[in-house]
């Protein structure tokens, strides 16, 4: 309505302007933040930030390299601030002005601010204790509110921070000014203060006597953190020992599972024995000790055959979302296509029109005859009228075909995906250590060799074997050309082969086949024998009413 009042100049060019929203190119900002004409108030709550200066993606793990600032080539320091939250999420330590922490629940965190948001937080400098997000009536004028209205639980954010400590990832740590207590904190603006670990979780009654999610965060980087003034220190050395304040609160959880119930206990979550960001020993240094993360967002990094096979198996997962049933929400089984285009298991529909007749006899109560009448069916979705389709309806074969080719699809590239290094970082577990998956996935000498052994001249298949499965296909066709003659050899071939010789799969989906057949032609006649009959009671009347014509012509 508002496009149309617009064109026919009903809608002032002022009112229209003022509605007007131009998104702004990354490229096309200015170097700080600003103020959009859509924010016309003061103040940094509606500024913007400036250009990124970085060309990393949101989720990128780790310290942020020279190679990721092409106009200055050295990346982001430990000891390099900024004034503000905003001025900072220009150069990636911390992407989000408002939140304080960045992540994914399925993935992981990959920065976090100190910025005195919760009291039970205690900084030492090389360690912190760091107090989850939630847990905070933020409704209505509550924005501000500093009082824990409900327990916090390890999901969304929480999850996110998490994820990082089970799979030891590192965590980039940025400190506010407005940290008041601790003595770590910077005088003024936001400092970038190197990447950490998080060693271990638990949830633990805070000072307000809710349960808040804690994690121990300990300092593993390279460069010496920006309190102490020693030029020669070098990179944090790893330390078994965990700080006091950690062990004690740690303590007070295991003693309060002790007298809690089975299903009252807090579980204290730890890293696992092969983590992603670990210490090299013969370097001397951290780094990587598995293939980082790879970049679900664009301009991730990671290889280019990693990003396509990622690329391919979201077409696949996004192909299968298609043939989902509009009544449970899962994959289709026996999938059937209403008139109206909308897909539905065929058990889901049975359950939805179980006890519903195609016609009630609406003569009976008078005694009168041929007084039926159909009974409506609305599709799940839509609502379309669709009794003469489920009258004969039939499971949808090639639907149902191209969604297990779909799920072969599916179950290689995660197969190829798990082989190429133990890349997926989706499992919480951190997934396995890599010694297992040297163990379990064969060197390409033993692959050769086992191809060696399983071919006749080191090239192929056996003939013997190729000829044997040449006439097991070959029988397994004319059987079922015999069984099915109505049918032609090169579909029962085509079938075959899709089903990958399995007979069985193959005689069921011709006997579906034939039986849609045969409910097609009942269908073709029974609208043919209406149409004769319809014709003839025409016909009939044609007949009569030129019969009275005659009759009044003779009287």
């Amino acid at each position: 309505m508002a496009i149309r009042a617009f064109k026919s100049g009903s809608l002032t060019a002022s009112a229209a302007a003022s509605k007007v929203f131009v998104r702004i190119d990354d490229k096309d900002r200015p170097d700080e933040a600003f103020t959009t004409d859509r924010a016309k108030r003061n103040g940094l709550a509606n500024a913007a930030s400036g250009r990124i200066m970085v060309n990393i993606p949101n989720d990128h793990f780790g310290p942020i390299p020279a190679e990721a600032d092409p106009a200055n080539n050295r990346g982001v320091q430990v000891g390099d601030s900024w004034k503000d939250r905003l001025t900072c999420r220009q150069w990636g330590a911390h992407f989000p002005h408002v939140a304080g922490i960045a992540g994914q629940s399925n993935v992981g965190s990959q920065s976090v601010v100190l910025s005195g948001g919760y009291e039970d937080d205690k900084d030492g400098g090389n360690w912190f204790l760091y107090t989850g997000s939630g847990g905070r009536d933020l409704s209505g004028n509550k924005r501000t509110n500093k009082l824990q209205s409900f327990d916090q639980k390890f999901e969304s954010m929480n999850k996110a921070l998490l994820t990082s400590c089970l799979k030891g990832l590192p965590v980039r740590v940025v400190r506010s000014f407005k940290e008041k207590r601790s003595e770590y904190a910077p005088a003024e603006g936001v400092r970038y203060d190197g990447v950490y670990r998080i060693e271990k979780a638990w949830r633990k009654p805070g000072t307000q006597n809710f349960l808040m999610c804690r994690y121990l965060f300990v300092r593993c980087d390279n460069a010496p953190p920006p309190w102490e003034t020693d030029d020669q220190s070098g990179p944090d050395k790893p330390n078994p020992e965990l700080p006091e304040d950690a062990l004690a609160e740690i303590k007070e959880v295991e003693q309060a599972n002790k007298k809690a119930g089975s299903g009252q206990k807090e579980i204290i979550y730890a890293m696992k024995d092969n983590p992603w960001w670990d210490w090299n020993a013969e370097k001397g240094e951290w780094g990587w000790s598995r293939t980082p993360p790879i970049s679900q967002k664009s301009g991730g990094g990671g290889s280019s055959s990693a990003a396509n096979k990622r690329a391919k198996t979201t077409i696949t997962q996004q192909a299968l979302k298609e043939h989902t049933c509009n009544l449970c929400k899962n994959l289709c089984e026996r999938p059937v296509m209403t008139e109206c285009g909308h897909s539905f298991c065929m058990g889901c529909l049975e359950g939805k029109f179980k006890g519903m007749a195609y016609e009630v006899d609406t003569g009976a109560a008078t005694g009168r005859s041929m007084r039926a009448r159909k009974i409506p069916k609305p599709c799940p979705s839509c609502k379309s009228d669709i009794a003469d389709w489920w009258n004969t309806v039939q499971v949808n074969l090639g639907m149902e075909a191209a969604i297990k080719k779909l799920k072969r699809d599916l179950e290689k590239e995660k197969k190829a995906e798990n082989e190429d290094g133990g890349e997926d970082g989706g499992e919480e577990d951190g997934g396995e250590e890599e010694e297992e998956e040297e163990k379990a996935v064969p060197s390409q000498q033993e692959q050769k060799e086992q191809g060696q052994s399983a071919t006749g001249n080191g090239g192929g298949p056996s003939s013997a074997a190729v000829h044997k499965k040449e006439d097991a296909q070959t029988t397994a066709k004319n059987e079922l050309a015999t069984e099915f003659p109505e049918y032609d050899s090169s579909l029962i071939e085509a079938l075959l082969e899709q089903e990958d010789g399995a007979v069985a799969d193959v005689r069921f989906a011709l006997r579906k086949m034939r039986d849609q057949d045969e409910a097609e032609k009942k269908k073709k006649e029974k609208a043919e024998r209406a149409a004769t009959k319809k014709k003839a009671e025409e016909e009939a009347d044609g007949d009569e009413e030129g019969g009275n014509k005659k009759a009044k012509v003779a009287e």
